[in-house]
């Protein structure tokens, strides 16, 4: 019943989320995949970086996305959130209730997961990443409680997540930290570590070199495995001017979360006398780390101590007990909450005035329609739609970061839209015609003074703009 609740809170946080502007040009990906039964490691939809190489580290996941729509539309695709985001609550519950013992306070964990969760539940291959983060959890926990033969389940695990999306990294740094608390017997005041028996430790420690090999089970090779630390280590830019690689702003309400939660647990086990574990300590500060640096991490924060506030809190609400269920009134929520989910599942109308709420819909119809021509400047939010939308354009930017940055385009592009530079200087260089603005970017305001541009068409979404003939 408890999981029941958890998908219809999914469905009704996610019904109007279907405009994430990423979400766009990994459907094109996944359908050329689809189509080709081919993985491109060069960029194609772009005209500015030249065909130069590309890591579609996330493929598989890009994949599936294309799959649902393949299958249902843009319904089905909404479908694929509405699932894998009930899936991770119900994951995250599951292992909060295993990690406390306790079935009703991991309820709290995984409103707690579902809360953080919020700043990052989109059509995006993060949404299996994460969710394979909560399985890794598990199987850590089964194979250091149960039976250490769970941790044969990790390579295999690695081997999917690999080709899902970066976050495997994050994976192979969680397992790390437990496996070196391994070692270590410690106790200093309610701070405690226990050495497992050695056959735990081997058994672990096998799984990981086993995983290491797993990595390379892909179809890039040694790039794909190397791309989360390109990512951190030399793509500064994209780190800098997109929303969400910047730091997490504290006086917002997911920051003042995140120092509550972190601050409860450390204070909880002084109130309650009990233990917190080393192991504990570490993910809440590796999760905090990244949560603070990047705010798309937060996610990860909530995922990694959401357990831990369980554990702590375990004793302070009794137990689940089969025997008291009250079966009647539990099948009666969960038909009401089946029903709320049916009831509240997005129509095909509502998802298609979301996508022209939020794209140059209107705008890439006048282009098809107009016969303008010549090398388009677009919005960097509106890149992946026009990718999708347009393909017989090339894009000049888009949601992919990493290729732009490597090529130089997201500097110029950069410079261009803060005026660091003279804008004629881009236009002329790329040799543009065409540009693809938001009705209220700077840029719109600038370009229709420049000599030589005209508007040729506005919403008040979108405005194109085209050079005048000389």
């Amino acid at each position: 019943m408890l999981s029941m609740m958890l998908c219809v809170l999914t469905v009704l946080t996610v019904r109007g989320r279907f405009n994430d502007p990423d979400m766009w040009w990994h459907l094109k990906t996944g359908e050329i995949i689809w189509n080709t039964h081919h993985v491109p490691t060069v960029d194609t939809f772009s005209y500015t970086t030249h065909n130069h190489a590309y890591v579609p580290h996330e493929w598989l996941s890009q994949l599936t996305i294309y799959a649902a729509y393949h299958l249902g539309g843009y319904s089905g695709m909404m479908l694929w959130l509405c699932v894998l985001g009930s899936l991770l609550l119900i994951a995250g519950y599951a292992l909060c209730s295993v990690y406390s013992g306790n079935a009703k306070v991991a309820f709290l964990g995984a409103i707690t997961i579902w809360l953080f969760s919020t700043i990052g539940l989109s059509i995006r291959p993060q949404m299996i990443g994460y969710l394979l983060l909560v399985c890794e959890l598990l199987i850590l926990h089964f194979g250091r409680t149960r039976n250490v033969r769970w941790f044969f389940l990790l390579p295999p695990l690695f081997a999917v997540w690999v080709n899902c999306h970066g976050s495997f990294l994050l994976g192979f740094v969680v397992a790390a930290l437990i496996l070196a608390c391994s070692f270590v017997e410690f106790r200093m005041g309610l701070l405690v570590s226990h050495r497992w028996q050695k056959e735990a430790r081997n058994f672990l420690a096998f799984a990981l070199l086993l995983s290491v090999a797993a990595l390379f089970v892909n179809p890039i090779g040694w790039q794909q495995v190397t791309y989360p630390l390109d990512t951190i280590f030399h793509q500064s830019l994209q780190m800098q001017v997109v929303s969400e690689w910047q730091p997490l702003k504290i006086e917002d309400a997911r920051g003042m979360a995140l120092l509550g939660m972190a601050g409860l647990i450390l204070l909880l086990p002084s109130l309650r006398r009990a233990p917190l574990y080393v192991h504990e300590l570490l993910l809440l500060c590796v999760g905090a780390w990244f949560a603070l640096h990047h705010n798309r991490m937060v996610f990860v924060f909530g995922i990694m101590t959401a357990p831990i506030l369980c554990r702590l809190l375990a004793g302070a609400w009794e137990s689940y007990e089969f025997h008291r269920d009250r079966i009647l009134p539990n099948a009666a929520m969960a038909t009401f909450c089946a029903a709320t989910l049916v009831a509240a599942f997005p129509s095909s109308s509502s998802l298609v005035s979301q996508v022209q709420t939020g794209n140059p819909v209107k705008a890439v119809e006048f282009l098809r329609h107009s016969g303008i021509s010549g090398n388009m400047l677009n919005e960097y939010v509106y890149g992946g739609y026009l990718i999708w939308a347009a393909p017989q354009r090339k894009v000049f930017v888009d949601g992919r970061g990493d290729v732009f940055e490597w090529t130089g385009v997201l500097q110029e592009f950069g410079n261009w839209t803060t005026l660091e530079a003279d804008p004629r200087a881009l236009l002329d260089k790329y040799r543009i015609d065409v540009c693809v603005l938001a009705h209220d970017a700077p840029m719109s305001r600038v370009l229709g003074l420049l000599p030589g541009w005209v508007t040729a068409y506005a919403d008040s979404s979108s405005v194109v703009f085209v050079r005048s003939p000389r």
